[in-house]
């Protein structure tokens, strides 16, 4: 199984960014999926969640400028950032929880995270 993330860029302050993660191999099916942003010098920190169904959570610093989503039948992950900040600036990464279709266990997956840079 492997999380493909993208379109992380530079962008100027109140410019808006669409990342994307792509899961491929051997899935049974995805459960909650997740976007995570670890900026230099601090800890990796869950901006924003998702379950199967849609019901999604976010970080209090980013309600209202991001929205997470999901498209079950791509098994890809979504997430449209809005109005950015510099504080925004970060490696933003994937996550996954999903039963793989060999084993049929619960499993976590890490994309292997996209830059996203906020020029003020």
């Amino acid at each position: 199984v492997q999380l493909q993330a993208s379109g992380g860029g530079l962008v100027q302050a109140g410019g808006s960014l669409r990342l994307s993660c792509a899961a491929s191999g051997s899935i049974f099916v995805i459960n909650d999926m997740g976007w995570y942003r670890q900026a230099p010098g601090k800890q990796r920190e869950l901006v924003a969640s998702i379950t199967r169904r849609g019901t999604a959570n976010y970080v209090e610093s980013v309600k209202g400028r991001f929205a997470i989503s999901r498209d079950n039948a791509k098994n890809t992950l979504y997430l449209q950032m809005n109005s950015l900040k510099p504080e925004d600036t970060a490696v933003y990464y994937c996550n996954a929880e999903l039963i793989d279709s060999v084993g049929f266990r619960i499993q976590h997956y890490w994309g292997q995270g996209t830059l996203v840079t906020v020029s003020s």
